[in-house]
């Protein structure tokens, strides 16, 4: 069993401890298909990263996980320049927890967006789309790819505001 990058996306959207949907509306909401996912469910569930009785996200787990695992398995380096949506400590999420720089923000890469910076692979193709109807799936993302780019300040930080993320979703 391998972990894939869609297995995190839907370990987001799972984590944000939504009403309980099937498989084909949370791949509409996630811009996936129904099987894949399943199959991510599946992954995750062999990952242990989500309980097989409830079906719900193991937050602790998952965090461990993104913080020493996806930064390797999932590394990704800012390349040219592009217009997209802002990322990482570019992202509302943690802009405003460091200063002002002259270096360009890193984005995903979008012909809709409206920031001009480097571009990051996302995990998934469609985190643009995903993002774009939940505020929250974005901010967790922003955070993880904080994680999978950032220096160790960036990569702590974001570390934080996921534990605190993970606190209230876990309570709701």
């Amino acid at each position: 069993m391998v972990i894939k990058a869609q297995d995190i996306l839907v370990a987001l959207k799972l984590s944000l401890r939504e009403p309980k949907s099937s498989y084909s509306e949370k791949a509409a909401d996630l811009g996936m298909s129904a099987s894949e996912v399943h199959a991510a469910e599946r992954r995750l569930l062999e990952a242990r990263l989500l309980d097989p009785h409830t079906k719900e996200i193991k937050h602790e787990a998952l965090l461990r996980f993104l913080v020493n695992g996806v930064p390797y398995a999932f590394a990704a380096s800012p390349k040219e320049m592009t217009r997209g949506i802002a990322t990482a400590w570019a992202a509302p999420v943690l802009a405003d927890k460091f200063a002002v720089s002259t270096q360009s923000p890193p984005v995903w890469p979008d012909p809709n967006g409206t920031v001009q910076g480097v571009a990051v692979k996302p995990l998934y193709r469609s985190v643009p789309t995903a993002i774009k109807s939940s505020p929250a799936l974005y901010e967790l993302l922003a955070l993880v790819d904080a994680l999978r780019i950032g220096r160790a300040r960036e990569r702590k930080l974001a570390e934080e505001e996921l534990k605190e993320c993970f606190k209230h979703y876990a309570r709701a």
